[in-house]
């Protein structure tokens, strides 16, 4: 009898699975068929395509590019210089000899040609510091773009580090946002910042949204303080001790000496020209009297002027000319007498006493109100200042200025005695631009030095710079330290006017320029320090004591008064 083998269950191995008959079952087969070439061809082409994993649309790209461009300082000079500084001698003298003409205007370029000029797209990179205002810009790219290569990984470096460098000057300036409130209650139109995306893009982040605050009234007044750091110069010289670590450009004070000119009668001198020598050496240190017959000299500020060495200080207003010796260190006030022409005891001034006055402005948006006091209230101050006793012949200039890639970098008018006119050209200024902290103040400083007609002997001068920044230091044109030199050979005191938002480091330039040059430094002041949308008050947040308050507008009165009031009147 033959046996059978005994039946075992299946192993897996033996076991064959089968897909069931069903309509479904050729279309799921021919997807994973699908998934398996896919797959196949993902491990061969990821080699090939791993170089270009992180690339992103052209428009992207612009805007990388143009963050890192706009951080970078230009490499080349800037071709509205006029003076190039110290060591091409002094600056030319003043020679204008009317300004009776409409305001002739003049608009400067930057460093670089606006970007419509270079066949780019105009791209303005919001929210790089808190409080700035962006100028206007649109996005726009060809509906089917031409093949873009991807970034260089140079160009994402330069990016990443601009980004960086924004978020740390973010940080820095973040104490300051909210005194730049204003100008986020007073916002331009929609069409000047808003940013307009083509379709298809992603829209860039939008900036950090601070507190919405109710806006002032626009009639409100704006109290301000003034301080004098020549007068109280112990506490100029503390405050500069406190404040070491800032940037800025040297202008040592130390050794500094008030020259009084005065002519046989004992009268005061104006504009008379001032040049120091050393060994029969003429040094790079040059003035001219104020309406008083009075200049600041500060000869330790160059390493041209040898220490301890008697100087010779050389004193002439037309053709009257005088000598007299002088040691830094001994005295505090230096007399000169300057002879008058044979037959006359006095040196003769014009009267009416002339005053050129230019204004300086920054026209980055967050200075909108103080551009717009300034216009509400020209018409008044210039009103005050003709009824003043010396009824000065008063001619008024206008230099504005933003920064690089912005609508314009420094735009002016020259000077005119058509107040009217002048006007116009006031109300056609409008705030804008900005995106970094710093702006082109060193320029618009230069060009109201070198490029305003200012007029020839016998004028006062003066210049009202209202800023809420300090400058660039990084961009290779002029320097303000070169200009203030400049400013103090061409007779022109400034006076610093501190706008909300002003960091320390802005606060000792503008002192600095004022303390150099005889001016006075401005600050505007609120109910409370921090907070301008307090309304105006007698507290600040800047590093001074010992101030009064008052409006503006009235400060800016006597501070014109008090410099005319010296003026000599004539013989009788």
């Amino acid at each position: 009898m033959q046996s059978q083998a005994p039946t075992h269950p299946p192993r897996a191995a033996d076991r064959t699975v089968r897909w069931p008959r069903t309509p479904r079952a050729p279309r799921l087969r021919r997807t994973l068929r699908g998934f398996a070439v896919l797959a196949t061809v993902a491990a061969i082409a990821v080699p090939t395509l791993a170089p270009a994993h992180d690339w992103i649309s052209p428009t992207a790209v612009t805007l990388l590019e143009s963050a890192a461009a706009h951080r970078r300082a230009p490499s080349e000079g800037w071709s509205g210089t006029l003076w190039t500084g110290v060591g091409r001698g002094a600056p030319a003298a003043p020679s204008a000899t009317d300004c009776r003409r409409p305001p002739a205007t003049f608009d400067l370029p930057g460093y670089e040609p606006p970007r419509a000029q270079r066949g780019e797209p105009a791209v303005a990179v919001t929210g790089a510091a808190p409080g700035r205002a962006t100028a206007a810009a649109t996005l726009s790219r060809p509906a089917s773009p031409p093949p873009a290569s991807p970034p260089s990984p140079a160009t994402r470096a330069d990016a990443e580090a601009g980004a960086a460098t924004a978020a740390a000057e973010s940080r820095r300036s973040g104490e300051f946002a909210d005194r730049r409130h204003r100008m986020r209650s007073r916002a331009e139109p929609l069409g000047d910042s808003a940013v307009a995306v083509a379709p298809g893009t992603r829209p860039p982040p939008a900036p950090h949204a601070a507190p919405q605050l109710a806006p002032r009234p626009a009639d409100e007044p704006v109290s301000a303080g003034m301080v004098d750091d020549n007068a109280d110069f112990g506490a100029y010289l503390a405050y500069r001790q406190r404040w070491p670590q800032l940037a800025r450009r040297d202008l040592d004070p130390g050794g500094r000496v008030l020259l009084d000119v005065r002519d046989a009668a004992g009268r005061a001198v104006p504009d008379a020209r001032v040049q120091l020598r050393a060994a029969g050496r003429e040094l790079p240190l040059w003035a001219r009297t104020d309406a008083g017959g009075r200049a600041w000299l500060m000869p330790q500020r160059d390493a041209a002027a040898p220490a301890g060495q008697p100087l010779e200080v050389e004193v002439t207003r037309g053709s009257a000319r005088t000598r007299v010796l002088w040691t830094p260190g001994q005295k505090d006030v230096l007399q000169a007498r300057l002879a008058a022409e044979a037959g006359a005891e006095t040196v003769a001034a014009p009267w009416p006493a002339r005053l050129d006055l230019v204004f300086v402005v920054d026209a980055t948006g967050s200075m909108g109100d103080e551009i717009d006091k300034l216009k509400r209230s020209m018409r008044a101050v210039a009103d005050e200042i003709a009824r003043l006793p010396a009824r000065p012949d008063l001619c008024f200039g206008l230099v504005a200025y933003r920064d690089r890639g912005d609508a314009f970098f420094v735009r002016g008018a020259d000077l005119t005695n058509d107040l009217a006119a002048f006007q116009r050209v006031l109300e056609n200024l409008q705030a804008g631009g900005g995106g970094d902290y710093p702006e082109a103040m060193n320029e618009a400083l230069h060009t109201a030095v070198h490029r305003i007609s200012w007029r020839g002997e016998g004028t006062a001068r003066m210049v009202v710079l209202v800023a809420d920044a300090p400058p660039h230091l990084d961009y290779p044109g002029p320097q303000y330290d070169h200009d203030l030199r400049a400013a103090a050979a061409r007779g022109i005191k400034v006076f610093g006017v501190g706008a909300s938002g002003l960091d320390p480091q802005g606060e000792f330039v503008l002192r600095q320029a004022a303390q150099f040059t005889g001016g006075r430094f401005v600050f505007l002041t609120y109910a409370q320090a921090n907070r301008p949308a307090s309304g105006p008050g007698r507290e600040t947040v800047h590093d001074v004591q010992n101030y009064s308050v008052e409006t503006l507008d009235r400060l800016l009165v006597r501070l014109v008064s008090e410099e005319m009031a010296r003026w000599p009147q004539p013989a009788p």
